[in-house]
């Protein structure tokens, strides 16, 4: 990347975001994997987060309630119970204190929604558009469950937990002023307390949060981390039609769009008695079993509504930045 300039592209979770961390900091930092979150010792897990959403306040939710969620769900996902976080501030002089209490009450009540700890955290001001308003960093720290392990083979089972899309929509909507009535809400929400019951209920033998470039995208990263494949099914995949027809109004796949609120997990054995529990959980309602893992290393395949096959490739760029 010698001689290269940082483009919005980098930070937008595809291959531009893949290429950065890979020749620049893990040539040099030797992290044991891309992944935001890292095994501590034992059972210690830790996380870190930056949020650079635009615009700060959305439907469903807001800086605040995002960094808290996004933290709390990166630790879940890596088969941890989330304790405790601490945030940092990046405030542009001139940005109103009534939004930063709004804000810091949102942080508030979602760390509660967690049941995690706020323990500590920073403060910096910087001159006037230096920073957009505000941006919150955010650590968290977790206990890995007893027994978790990631493992995926040929023959398991991809589920999701809900229905795709909607944080994106919600916040491109916000910033756009594109109008959609009624205004689509973003998913934005902790989803600890849901994956205990999948961990307690079936063998999970892996697990994301389909975030920045949304299912594709993440089913893309496992194929190639773990050399294996994914047929996905189009019919099964949760999408509500108004996250579709605005999906189709951007020309955009919301196959690859960013959730704040949904787990993907690849389940060994009883897949249907899990998504039956699941479904009794409020963040679950539209829990579904989405395909299987193949051993077509490296591909991600999704059959149409019309039996037609085609295949799902990551994305150099997520087209929505700044959506988290």
């Amino acid at each position: 990347m010698k001689g290269d300039m940082i483009k919005l592209g980098h930070g937008s979770g595809g291959n531009m975001t893949r290429r950065l961390i890979r020749e620049v900091m893990n040539s040099r930092f030797e992290m044991p994997s891309m992944s935001d979150s890292a095994l501590i010792g034992g059972r210690m897990v830790s996380t870190i987060d930056a949020h650079v959403v635009k615009p700060i306040f959305f439907p469903g939710g807001d800086i605040g309630r995002l960094s808290v969620t996004g933290t709390v769900n990166d630790l879940a996902v890596s088969g941890a119970i989330p304790l405790s976080i601490f945030i940092a501030y990046i405030i542009e002089e001139g940005f109103p204190i009534k939004n930063l209490e709004r804000v810091t009450e949102s942080v508030h009540q979602a760390a509660r929604e967690a049941g995690v700890k706020i323990l500590g955290g920073d403060t910096k001001v910087v001159e006037h558009g230096k920073a957009d308003g505000l941006y919150l960093i955010t650590s968290g720290i977790g206990m890995l469950h007893d027994g978790f392990e990631s493992s995926i083979r040929a023959g398991d089972h991809v589920i999701v937990s809900g229905t795709l899309g909607d944080h994106a929509i919600a916040v491109i909507n916000a910033r756009e002023n594109l109008g959609l009535h009624p205004a689509p809400e973003s998913d934005c929400a902790p989803i600890n307390h849901l994956i205990d019951i999948m961990l307690q209920t079936a063998d999970i033998r892996f697990m994301r949060d389909p975030t920045r470039g949304g299912l594709a995208t993440v089913l893309g990263e496992i194929a190639d981390d773990f050399s294996v494949g994914f047929h996905l099914y189009e019919s099964a995949i949760p999408i509500k039609d108004s996250i579709r027809a605005a999906s189709e109004l951007l020309g955009i796949d919301p196959l690859y769009l960013a959730n704040e609120g949904k787990v993907v997990a690849i389940v060994r054995g009883d897949a249907e008695a899990l998504v039956s529990r699941m479904r009794k959980h409020p963040l679950g309602t539209d829990a579904g079993i989405i395909g299987t893992v193949t051993t077509e290393s490296g591909h991600v395949y999704l059959e149409t509504e019309i039996g037609s096959v085609r295949q799902l490739p990551m994305l150099e760029s997520d087209p929505l930045p700044r959506i988290c």
